[in-house]
């Protein structure tokens, strides 16, 4: 067949267009410590109508995954590996020579890169000498939402916030993300632009202003248990689950027993997860209380989120700027008591509280699924995901159900970017894939297995099965049929013993060549202390 000469100039044409195309600006949004079914468009009764709005007019995704924890995620979203490639423990010093971040991995293709908010990328200790941003505001003071002590702009300490200055933390994130997209459009608005915004909600401790907990002041009083069962019937509706409730673990308590700090919170705070009507009405109104301050920081994360979208449109970058937004890890079980203490006459929510949200809130923020942050389980390790691009993703209002992970979002950014990064000698082969053909349809994404290991805690993803073990647990696989048992209620592990052992060989294989990956620490890396489990995550 003989192609015509007008027929090849329109290619030629077309490809030239294709070829000329701005490059989209990316805006990456984490949250911290939120529940799977917090957010409105994922089945949560709390307030957040500008996320909902993106996923009205974008993608939500049903299976994707983080890290279990706060340093280990955001390590892989701004390298692209697993943690365990990268030695991202706090113990373990900074990321290996050959490591390089998004922002570092973008300026060659034309990027400026701004960050705003919590950092906690260990291994490498300051986003801009580090962490390849040109403009950078970090807070490091993960114990204070309205007056923080430590916290720096462009690797820069800042003067403590003093008390009484009308400072919270997420308004001040947005205020930085926002500044620094007014000067790009100001000084640099002929290059693409990437920026994180990294919240510290709705991470412990639970602070808000005082109107956002209004609002949900008595929306709580009927109990986690039936918040569980309201967000299990919307997730339903929408088509985000296909599963039940998992059932609640009654003994199972927050992941650290700090007995001094229970006692400082006094009688009517609870460890364990237990049935609401089973607390006295003393105990129900202070849990309804945490709740409530819970949603206000979803809530007031939103309307901040809000303000940032403004800005994009008020620049012209809304169309061509593709919003992510996804959780660390799940709401958290915790329950502990550090920075300027916990004052018990204190207004809930307020500075001089110092609360968090513990493990009946938690199994409610993170329904249907089981269990909590830092374990591998389902509840610990499922993410909200929207993506939200007008420019480059046609569809509207739709459900992917691809399998993802934070791995996945450096390959693609970079990816629409302007293809894969150049990786330094001694890199391994980057473990995630590019989203962008799951933009495009449903099912596009060839994915093999998935990794996870925290604090004991194991799991594997292949295909529709998943291998997990806890520590606390004995280390014991089971075995889950995801497809069938989202939830993790019905262990097959006894049913296929074979598959078993072949997929815990899988795991401990992956261990092994990840540590390799990372290798030895140099002694000038070795931190000169370890880190405490119940430090800043």
């Amino acid at each position: 067949m003989q192609i015509s000469a007008h027929v090849l100039v329109l290619f030629a044409l077309l490809a030239a267009a294709a070829s000329a195309a701005p490059k989209p600006n990316v805006l990456l949004i984490v949250a911290d410590d939120l529940g799977y079914s917090d957010i409105g468009c994922y089945g949560g009764e709390i307030a957040t109508p500008h996320l909902d709005g993106l996923a009205k007019n974008g993608l939500r995704f049903t299976q994707c995954y983080n890290t279990a924890r706060c340093w280990p995620t955001r390590c892989a979203l701004m390298t692209g590996y697993y943690p365990q490639q990268t030695r991202s423990d706090p113990r373990q010093g900074n990321f290996p020579a050959w490591t390089r971040t998004l922002p570092h991995l973008l300026k060659p293709l034309g990027y400026r890169s701004y960050h705003s908010g919590k950092w906690h990328v260990t291994g490498a200790p300051k986003p801009v000498a580090n962490g390849g941003f040109d403009r950078s505001y970090d807070l490091e003071d993960h114990d204070r939402n309205f007056y923080p002590r430590h916290h720096l702009e462009d690797d820069q300490p800042l003067p403590p916030v003093e008390k009484g200055a009308p400072y919270y933390t997420s308004t001040a994130f947005a205020d930085h993300a926002i500044r620094c997209l007014k000067e790009h459009a100001e000084k640099h608005a002929g290059q693409p632009f990437f920026s994180y915004l990294a919240f510290t909600v709705p991470h412990f401790p639970l602070h808000a202003p005082a109107a956002d907990i209004a609002r949900y002041r008595d929306t709580y009083a009927k109990g986690w248990d039936a918040v569980r069962t309201e967000r299990l019937r919307r997730l339903r509706e929408q088509g985000l689950v296909t599963c039940g409730l998992s059932a609640v673990e009654r003994d199972l308590g927050p992941p650290y027993h700090f007995p001094n700090a229970l006692a400082a919170l006094g009688t009517n705070e609870v460890n364990r997860p237990l049935p609401w009507d089973a607390l006295t009405p003393g105990q129900r109104r202070f849990q309804a209380d945490k709740m409530a301050v819970h949603a206000a920081m979803v809530d007031r994360m939103d309307q901040e989120i809000g303000r940032v979208l403004d800005q994009l449109r008020a620049m012209g970058a809304f169309e061509n700027t593709l919003v992510l937004f996804c959780s660390d890890n799940g709401a958290s079980a915790e329950i502990m008591v550090r920075g300027d203490g916990h004052d018990p006459q204190a207004a809930p929510g307020s500075a001089e509280s110092y609360l968090c949200l513990g493990p009946g809130w938690s199994n409610a923020a993170n329904a249907p699924f089981r269990r909590h942050k830092t374990w591998v389980h389902e509840g610990g390790i499922a993410t909200p995901l929207i993506a939200h691009w007008p420019a480059g993703i046609a569809a509207r209002n739709e459900l992917r159900r691809d399998l993802c992970h934070v791995i996945d979002f450096l390959p693609t950014v970079t990816d629409l970017a302007g293809g894969a990064p150049a990786l330094p000698a001694g890199a391994p082969p980057l473990p995630g894939l590019s989203l962008a053909p799951a933009f495009a349809r449903d099912g596009a994404l060839a994915r093999g297995e998935l990794f996870f290991s925290h604090e004991g805690n194991r799991a594997l993803r292949d295909g529709s099965f998943k291998l997990v073990s806890a520590k606390r647990d004995g280390d014991a696989w089971s075995l889950y049929n995801l497809a069938e048992d989202r939830c993790e209620q019905r262990d097959l592990a006894g049913a296929f013993p074979e598959r078993v052992s072949a997929m815990a060989a899988r795991w401990q294989a992956l261990s092994d060549r990840f540590a390799q990956d990372a290798g030895p620490v140099p002694p000038a890396d070795k931190p000169k202390r370890k880190a405490r489990a119940h430090e800043p995550e």
